[in-house]
């Protein structure tokens, strides 16, 4: 937990020391606003999770000690309290290792120079519940997860500002929310030892994130069609689930991905104002 909150820290002082240089004054030389051109996209790509990302989300939605909280007596009159594993959970399908990621980027355009908000999420991932109830009785649930985040990026136009053919080198650094709903109203032991239950809800856990792509763009002024590939770091947390830990701390939740995008450029001031005098 020390080391989660040295790098949420971390990331909140780069994003300060960030924002405090991006909107600098323009009286001071940094940049002429008036040349300054926003933008907007839209995107998907297809995602591959590291082994170790499936196998941890896997791990946690289908456990097959996941049960329910039993108390008996025993011989010496003391109440003795156990889980019962549910059977049920063994007929749940296991989500694969790879998924759609959906992107809306906005941002603004200095000539060569480009920074953006990627604001990136995903369709829930369902995986259906095999009956109403489990075999001790209780309600099931469909079993899903979903994730989705912020990551602000920063890329440069290799092949200078108005080029038909480009190559933009990007990075950035965000955000993720991984969300995971459970199979049932199952029971789990917490760190002091008492039992919690889990309730029909999302749980979520969160990650600060490093975003690299390389994306290879036709423009048609003010249209532009990408196809862009990359790998974004993600190290979550084990989640807190009613107080009780799932799963293993620092996970390795890096993607990789290959995806498309489209995107519409604006003008800016100095060429309204010269597209006006024509």
């Amino acid at each position: 937990m020390k080391n989660r909150t040295l790098s949420i820290l971390l990331f909140v002082a780069s994003l300060c020391a960030i924002t405090t240089s991006a909107f600098a004054e323009p009286e001071e030389g940094f940049y002429e606003k008036h040349d300054i051109r926003g933008f907007i996209s839209f995107g998907a790509d297809y995602r591959g999770m590291r082994s170790a990302y499936a196998d941890y989300l896997n791990k946690v939605l289908f456990n097959k000690n996941q049960g329910y909280m039993v108390q008996e007596v025993n011989a010496d009159g003391d109440t003795v309290t156990t889980i019962e594993p549910d059977g049920s959970i063994g007929s749940y399908e296991h989500f694969n290792d790879y998924y759609l990621g959906m992107h809306v980027e906005v941002g603004a355009q200095y000539h060569q120079f480009l920074t953006w908000f990627d604001i990136n999420f995903m369709p829930t991932q369902i995986s259906d519940k095999p009956s109403e109830k489990s075999n001790a009785g209780y309600d099931l649930y469909d079993v899903k997860w979903f994730a989705y985040g912020i990551d602000w990026m920063f890329g440069w136009k290799l092949f200078g500002e108005n080029t038909v053919i480009n190559l933009i080198p990007s990075f950035g650094i965000g955000f993720n929310l991984l969300n995971i709903h459970l199979a049932s109203n199952y029971d789990y032991e917490a760190d002091d030892g008492s039992y919690v239950t889990v309730r029909n809800r999302y749980y979520s856990v969160f990650s600060p994130t490093f975003n690299g792509q390389l994306e290879l763009r036709l423009a048609f002024d003010p249209f532009s069609i990408g196809v862009y590939g990359g790998y974004r770091v993600i190290r979550f947390d084990e989640f807190d689930v009613e107080g009780a830990k799932l799963g293993d701390p620092d996970n390795n939740g890096d993607t990789y991905f290959i995806g498309a995008k489209v995107t519409w450029t604006f003008l800016s001031e100095n060429q309204k104002k010269l597209r006006d005098k024509l």
